[in-house]
């Protein structure tokens, strides 16, 4: 099993293909992981193997990953271990591929650390617009699945890292104004239920001054051409 073992995690990673390196980041809130990429209306790591170096991760603590559960966790604690494992495996600079809290975990990237990233697809990110109890409901259901691994971790501590994560604004990983300095090319295919709202996808496009919004993306009929178009994004921001 092909995995990177930091200091207080160890996550399962999947490395294939060759070209320009490409940084996936699944949908499934807490529980993102590789297989639930199959849940997308395309699946783009196949779609993008065959031209791209395709680096897939399971964040910690979903999937096939592991590590510490702190109150002192937060976005940061994700951020580092994605930049972590893409030192890990020697990347310097890639494309940027999220759907999902990948959209707030790529932000978060992005903000951090741009001269790693030359392009970001962020699908259907997720935010805030009067659903801030789903959020909080996801990562409760998700905390009940880690408490008998995790049984030294109190109920405040629990609280408290929810808290970090889920107690902010807009995506909740970063600020507007953060979004409105990150220059980095993006492409946003629109989110439009609950979890991640069209009013997020619309006003990320328009803080970031490099962003364009994509829909339809999801019908059976527009999945052609939006995979195209992800697809021609992503050549276009390829350095030579």
């Amino acid at each position: 099993m092909p995995s990177y073992l930091s200091a207080d995690a160890e996550l399962y990673y999947e490395d294939d293909g060759a070209g320009f390196p490409i940084l996936f980041i699944a949908p499934g809130g807490m529980r993102s992981a590789i297989p639930l990429w199959a849940n997308a209306p395309w699946h783009p790591i196949d779609a993008l193997r065959d031209s791209y170096r395709t680096i897939a991760m399971d964040q910690r603590n979903a999937g096939q990953s592991r590590g510490a559960v702190a109150a002192d966790h937060g976005w940061h604690t994700y951020r580092d271990d994605q930049l972590a494992l893409l030192d890990h495996l020697g990347v310097e600079r890639c494309h940027l591929v999220g759907m999902c809290i990948g959209g707030s975990y790529g932000l978060n990237l992005l903000a951090h650390a741009p001269d790693r990233f030359a392009s970001a697809v962020l699908f259907q990110p997720i935010g805030l617009d009067g659903n801030r109890d789903v959020f909080h409901e996801l990562f409760d259901g998700w905390a009940e699945t880690l408490e008998d691994e995790h049984d030294a971790v109190s109920p405040s501590a629990w609280t408290q890292f929810r808290s970090n994560l889920f107690d902010g604004d807009f995506v909740f990983s970063v600020s507007r104004e953060t979004v409105a300095g990150i220059n980095v090319p993006l492409l946003i295919p629109c989110g439009e239920d609950v979890y991640h709202p069209r009013s997020t996808s619309l006003e990320i496009v328009a803080q970031a001054p490099r962003a364009t919004l994509l829909e339809p993306w999801k019908t059976p009929d527009a999945v052609p051409s939006a995979r195209q178009t992800v697809t021609d994004f992503l050549a276009r921001h390829t350095p030579a």
